[in-house]
Parts: C-alpha cells; sequence; structure tokens
C-alpha cells in the first residue's frame, strides 16, 4: 500500500528559524525527525509527493516523534507543551487511521474544529478561527491546507504585528496585501514585497508595504531596531559581515519560460539593492527563508542580479552559487520571456484591424491597430498592440505618450480566438500594468469617446516668417523656435552647452523659405482644394494617394531664383568645408513637433543629400513636401491643427555613414525618480532603434547613482541580439561620456523651458558613435510622459 503525502518542501528542515528560544529547540527536535522520516521516503519535484512504501513506518515514525516531543518539552519545561503534544498525537493518529483504513477512509478529510479548545489553550484561537471553519482534504492536489501549513502560520503570528509585516505568505492573496505596485528596469506596474533577513536569528520578515515605505522604518517600527538609519546601512548593504539583509520580492506574473519554476506562468524574482555586493552565502540563505516562507510558490522563486555590480559578482563566483543550490535568472532571459508588456496604459476606441502588410487601407484614428512588427511608418491611431516586443523609446510608444493611447505588446496576441472574434468589430481596449482587456464596443461609446478627446478649437501654430535667411545652427537656439523649427533651433542650444564637436554644424533654413515657395507656385490654393474634396474627406485610401501626389508636386515644382541662389551657396560653402565626396543630411524642422507635451515622433520626414544628386535645393523641397504625408496630416487634422499654417523649416548638416551605434535615450530615471539616472535604448550601426528591422533587439539599459556615495551603476535590461558573446554595444568610455552630456542636457534645458521645479521634466535625446568613434549628439526635445 502507499499514500501520497503533500507538503511544502524545505519546512522540515528550516522551521526552527521561525521561532525562538526554547520553542525553537523543541521545534528542532520535531524537525530531525521529519528529517529521518524524508530519508525513509522517495521526494518529487514541485509541491512534493511522497511516496510511503511502507505505512507502518511512518506511524512508527510518528509515535517516536511524539515521544521525544514530549520528553524535550518536558526537559526545557515549556509552558502548554502537553496540549501541543496531545494536538499532534490527534493529527498522528488521524494520519495512521487514514493509512490503515479503506480507500475511502484515505479520502476523508481532517475535521479542524474539534481541535479549537487546544489552540485556545496555546494562546492561538485568534488565528485558528480562519482554519476552523472548513474542513481541509489530506493528500489533496497542491493548494491544500497541509500539516506544515497549520504549525506555521499560527506560531508566526506571534512574531510581528500583522498590520506591519508577516514572517509567512500562505498564498497570493496575502503576497498582494503585503505588496506594492512598481516600475522596475525592464518592467512596469509589477507588484514587490520587501523583506528583512536577520542574519543571526535566521528569521525572514516581509514589509506590509501599506504602513511601511522603507526597510529601515519597517525595522524600526515594527521589529524594534533601536540603531540610527547610519548604523543600520552599515549593518545591512555593502559589507560581507552584514547582521541583516534587505531584498525585494517580485512578482513577474508575465513570464512565461520552459525550465525555469515549475513550468507554468509566472516568477518571482529575489532581488538586492543593485550595487549591493551580496555573496553566494547570503543570497543562498535569504533564498532558503523565503522559499521556506512561501508555500504556494516556493518552486517559482530564482535569484535575479539587478546590477552589473551582482550581475560580474555571480560570473565570478557561479561555483559557490550552483554550490549553495541558488536557481539564477539572468535580465536577458527575464525579460525575452515576458508575454505582455503595458508600455502606455489607457484606454481606447475604435474599429480593430490587424495590419501585416496585406491590407491596402491605411490606419486611421478610429482603429486599433494589432501588428505583427513594428511598423516604421504609423499614423494617429486609437491603440496599438504589436506581437513582438517593443521598448518604451519606440516611435510606436512616442506616439502612443503623445496622444495618451493604449498600447501593449502581447504575445500570440494574434492567435488567440477571442481577440479574433472582435477583428473588424468597434472595441474597447484597456491596457493596465495587470494586462489588457478588449471588448466590443457601441457606437454611442466611440462617439462620446472621440469627442472627449479631441480639441474643439482650430489650433494656429506660431510661424516667424521676418526671417529670410539661412542661418548657421551655431547661431540659433531655443529663442528661435518659431523661426527654424524646434529640431533646429534645439541643436543650436546643445552646441552651446557640449563639447565641441559633439553636436553637428551646419545651417537652418527658416520658414518663410518653406512659405515663399509654397507661395510663388499657387501651392497653398491646391492644398485648400484638395482638402475640400468630398472624396479626400471620405476616404482614406483616395486622401493617401491624393497626398501622394500633392508631395510629387512640391518636389517638382521650381524653386524661385532668391531661393536657390541662397541654397547653393550654402551647398557650396559646405562642400568647400566637408569636400565634395561628404553627403549632407537634410532634417525636418516644423512647427508642430518636438514641443512640450507633443513631441511629433516619427510624423516627419528627413533626407540624404549625395554628391552625385545635384542641387542641394532638391532634397530640401523633398524634405518640405514631407509635411504632406498621411501619417501627419492625419495627426493634425485629430489635433484640428491648421494645416496652412504649419511650417517647414530644414536643419542641415553633415550625414554620419557606416556608424557604429545610434540610440536614443531619456534624460531622467523613468522607473525610479527617486534616484538620478538615466534610460537609454542603442544598437549596433544603422539598425534603427525606434523602428527596428527585422525583430532587432537594441541593447536596453539604465545608468542610475544608485551607489553607496553615488556612484553610478549600469543596470541593463536587455542585450543587443546583434552583439556576439554578450559584449555591449557601447564602450564604458561612450556611456561615461553619454552619461555627463545627459547631466548638462538635462540641467540646460530644465531652466531653457522653465522647468526647474518639475522633477518629472526631462528631455528625449538620439545621439550616434560615428564611423571615428566620436560620440555625437543630434536631437534633443522635451519628453512626453
Amino acid at each position: 500500500m502507499a499514500i501520497h503525502l503533500h507538503v511544502n518542501r524545505g519546512y522540515e528542515f528550516n522551521k526552527e528559524v521561525l521561532y525562538a528560544g526554547k520553542e525553537r529547540e523543541w521545534l528542532r527536535s520535531v524537525g530531525d525527525k521529519l528529517a529521518e522520516m524524508n530519508s525513509a521516503v522517495k521526494v518529487g519535484q514541485g509541491d512534493a509527493a511522497l511516496t510511503i512504501a511502507d505505512a507502518d513506518s511512518l506511524v512508527a515514525l510518528y509515535n517516536d516523534a511524539v515521544g521525544d516531543m514530549t520528553g524535550t518539552a518536558q526537559r526545557l519545561g515549556l509552558s502548554g507543551s502537553a496540549a501541543l503534544v496531545d494536538w499532534f498525537r490527534d493529527l498522528a493518529q488521524t494520519l495512521d487511521d487514514m493509512v490503515k483504513g479503506t480507500s475511502e477512509a484515505r479520502g476523508q478529510t481532517l475535521d479542524l474544529t474539534h481541535q479549537s479548545e487546544t489552540a485556545k489553550a496555546l494562546g492561538l484561537d485568534k488565528s485558528w478561527r480562519s482554519y476552523a471553519t472548513s474542513s481541509t482534504p489530506y493528500g489533496q492536489a497542491p493548494g491544500t491546507m497541509r500539516l506544515t501549513d497549520v504549525i506555521l502560520s499560527e506560531k508566526a503570528t506571534r512574531r510581528v504585528n500583522p498590520e506591519d509585516g508577516a514572517v509567512v505568505i500562505p498564498d497570493r492573496a496575502t503576497f498582494e496585501s503585503l505588496a506594492h505596485t512598481d516600475d522596475v528596469p525592464g518592467s512596469a506596474g509589477v507588484r514587490e514585497v520587501k523583506f528583512l533577513v536577520d542574519i543571526e536569528s535566521g528569521e525572514v520578515t516581509f514589509m506590509n508595504h501599506n504602513k511601511h515605505d522603507f526597510h529601515y522604518y519597517f525595522a524600526k517600527e515594527a521589529l524594534g531596531y533601536t540603531g540610527s538609519l547610519r548604523e543600520f546601512n552599515a549593518e545591512t548593504y555593502f559589507t560581507d559581515n552584514r547582521k541583516y539583509m534587505a531584498g525585494t520580492l517580485i512578482a513577474h506574473d508575465n513570464f512565461e519560460g520552459e525550465g525555469i519554476g515549475d513550468g507554468e506562468k509566472g516568477l518571482y524574482t529575489l532581488e538586492f539593492w543593485p550595487t549591493d555586493p551580496v555573496k553566494a552565502q547570503h543570497v543562498a540563505t535569504a533564498m532558503n527563508l523565503v522559499k521556506d516562507a512561501l508555500p504556494f510558490a516556493s518552486n517559482d522563486i530564482v535569484y535575479h542580479p539587478a546590477g552589473e555590480t551582482q550581475r560580474a559578482l555571480y560570473e565570478q563566483d557561479k561555483a559557490a552559487f550552483d554550490a549553495a543550490g541558488v536557481d539564477t535568472i539572468s535580465t536577458q532571459e527575464l525579460f525575452a520571456n515576458q508575454t505582455f508588456s503595458a508600455l502606455n496604459p489607457g484606454v481606447g476606441f475604435g474599429r480593430l484591424r490587424v495590419i501585416d502588410g496585406s491590407d491596402t487601407v491605411p490606419p486611421t484614428a478610429r482603429d486599433l491597430v494589432i501588428f505583427k512588427n513594428i511598423p516604421n511608418d504609423l499614423s494617429r491611431v486609437g491603440g496599438v498592440i504589436t506581437a513582438e516586443p517593443q521598448t518604451p523609446l519606440s516611435h510606436v510608444n512616442l506616439k502612443a505618450k503623445q496622444n495618451d493611447t493604449p498600447n501593449a505588446y502581447v504575445k500570440d496576441v494574434l492567435s488567440d480566438p477571442e481577440v479574433q472574434a472582435l477583428v473588424g468589430k468597434m472595441v474597447r481596449f484597456e491596457v493596465t500594468g495587470d494586462g489588457y482587456q478588449i471588448r466590443e464596443a457601441t457606437a454611442q461609446e466611440v462617439e462620446d469617446h472621440f469627442a472627449s478627446i479631441r480639441p474643439t478649437e482650430v489650433q494656429t501654430p506660431a510661424r516667424n516668417l521676418a526671417v529670410k535667411n539661412i542661418t548657421k545652427l551655431a547661431d540659433v537656439g531655443t529663442r528661435d523656435l518659431t523661426t527654424f523649427g524646434a529640431k533646429a533651433a534645439n541643436l543650436g542650444e546643445l552646441a552651446d552647452i557640449l563639447p565641441p564637436g559633439m553636436v553637428p554644424d551646419g545651417y537652418a533654413v527658416p520658414f518663410s523659405m518653406y512659405d515663399d515657395f509654397m507661395k510663388a507656385n499657387g501651392l497653398y490654393d491646391e492644398a485648400q482644394a484638395m482638402m475640400q474634396d468630398a472624396t479626400f474627406q471620405s476616404d482614406p485610401v483616395q486622401r493617401e494617394k491624393m497626398l501622394k501626389a500633392f508631395r510629387k508636386k512640391i518636389e517638382k515644382a521650381p524653386v524661385p531664383d532668391a531661393l536657390a541662389q541662397k541654397f547653393a551657396a550654402v551647398h557650396a560653402d559646405l562642400k568647400a568645408t566637408y569636400g565634395d565626396e561628404q553627403p549632407f543630411r537634410c532634417r525636418s524642422s516644423t512647427n508642430n513637433e518636438d514641443l512640450e507635451g507633443f513631441n511629433g515622433a516619427g510624423l516627419y520626414e528627413s533626407k540624404t543629400h549625395r554628391p552625385d544628386e545635384g542641387d542641394l535645393e532638391n532634397t530640401i523641397k523633398e524634405v518640405w513636401a514631407g509635411l504632406w504625408t498621411f501619417r501627419a496630416f492625419e495627426e493634425r487634422e485629430f489635433w484640428r491643427i491648421d494645416h496652412m499654417t504649419a511650417a517647414m523649416g530644414v536643419a542641415i548638416h553633415p550625414n554620419f555613414d557606416l556608424e557604429r551605434s545610434n540610440g536614443v535615450a531619456v534624460t531622467k530615471n523613468i522607473y525610479d525618480p527617486n534616484w538620478e539616472g538615466f534610460y537609454v535604448n542603442v544598437q549596433v550601426g544603422e539598425d534603427l532603434v525606434t523602428n527596428p528591422e527585422g525583430g532587432a533587439v537594441p541593447e536596453e539599459f539604465l545608468i542610475s547613482a544608485i551607489g553607496p556615495n553615488r556612484e553610478w551603476e549600469t543596470q541593463f535590461i536587455r542585450r543587443s541580439n546583434l552583439t556576439e558573446n554578450g559584449e555591449t554595444v557601447m564602450s564604458d568610455e561612450h556611456m561615461t561620456q553619454l552619461r555627463e552630456a545627459m547631466r548638462k542636457i538635462q540641467s540646460h534645458f530644465k531652466q531653457v523651458y522653465r522647468q526647474q521645479g518639475n522633477d518629472s521634466f526631462a528631455m528625449d535625446i538620439e545621439f550616434k558613435v560615428d564611423a571615428q568613434g566620436k560620440l555625437v549628439i543630434k536631437q534633443a526635445r522635451p519628453w512626453v510622459d
């Protein structure tokens, strides 16, 4: 005969750490007996099933344990010990009956109600009531209450006030009651519970974040710690001789990786302050204690080295971590196996469409779109789901933030039958940190939503047409936004604060030249006639075709002689400075992009002028024509921006060919604003970070001043899939240069935009490492968050 007992792996050997003094010694003797029992059984994986080949030997072991406990309790003089021994004997007898009885008897439940008086005698009646209200099947599937759960849960409540925290987290509901929701590098809106380990006593306590924010105040207010903050930090962090360990348990509910955890969806990572060099022995201690205290998730907890300090230490001492049995996951593996990411939470309405390249109808503001691949070209839409991962700095997400529309990565969304059933219908789409919801929506809901988010009045962007000459970039600044556009103006501003050569040098073409060109060729009148056409207004396919034809007219229209002469002079000066073979980049710089609250990411096009392409004016006309792309028109139309006062300037500077890397960054810590930092995406060569090609994954990392003395630490979230052997895209020297440049940019533009008191303000920058290995900052605009 064989039976199966569901027990929590690890409790039998470590439960004594949850108690103090004489009770601990008594329970250690219990643990020894249970360890003896374990040696006689075969332990399976997961929530272990213990197969007892000889039922009588199990009963004998229990009887021996009862005798030993009685003797030990008497020797220690424990009050109430007789009642506790009686309670244990009662359970042992019930087990005996189950083992020796029929198959029906073995399926009986342990009725705990009759033990309530014993519980009162032991001073455990308050917490026992929750157990006394139900009978629990013994030997059923994982998730049912177990003998060790009862013992530990009852005793655990006696050491910390439940309002302050807990020493045992028996289920997910308890975890959530203690947790708070936070953003961590790589994941937004995850639940985390902080814990504190007392190494000397071998005790772990979990903090209730609803009452306590930081480990020190929890230790002081809930656990009776009497030292100062300085003393606590000295005893807890950055030392091998620490008395305490302060850590965090993070629930990654959207993780799904083979061979990790119990194979089910979801994972918990045990983490420490990223710059704290926690050695293998201490990680193992914390891991064992935390696993013991989370019976419902003990097989799903792994150590995550959260920063470069810990990653390097793990690689150096991997043998020690392996010997200690510490299951570890890398940052790359952790975030590569996420099935969902909320890039921009929010609510959107529209017709659900799948865009896979076969649909010739361009998406509009009244569409919610599912993309198989991240698009290079995107007009205004009501919401986005991508089937491949994004980064927070992709053009798709920058547009979502700008427009306050929901955006999420959802693995396998295209194969979800519930989603497929809604394709073509009007839907409501909501993204939260916990997931997403799509349901069918009524026509009235859709109309009410768009009425609530669209401006009611026409907006007229400012433009100064008085300046008639092309100006050197070095001579313009943010004071010239309405003359040359934000992109050109901010390039000039950057040149004033960054080292020589770090910012491209060249020229800025004013709005007045675009205006003079359009008037000279009657193109404003043609634009008005086009927009008043009924087909243009009603049919997005025809609207896109008509806009394309209008752009061709702009590109073919003659440039007035006065303008052509000025363009030729600038072109001649650029060739004299940089050589006849140097290509030049002509970049869009409008009066309706790169502004506070509206960055217009990806709306307008820049062009490269090659030496064999003739006059520079031809490329400038291509940039002017870019004001009339479908996506740009749709965005302005939604915001009711007057198309006739929208204006295009041009920034001209040497083009970067064969660049070593390119990237985008935000001049703040987007995950934890309490610590100075910078968020960076960078990729090898010319493969764009904002619109990656063919599934390319950029390198993603956070640089923050989180060291013990505010030293800088790099936390890599993802590695580029275009590098080999885990190499970084940027060198340490370039990362240092970039960090110092971002510090200057953040400080300077806070003053420029009068945002000194706004902790959420930041700049969104673009940079490159050119073919010669020089770091170049090529753009800066206010970050929309």
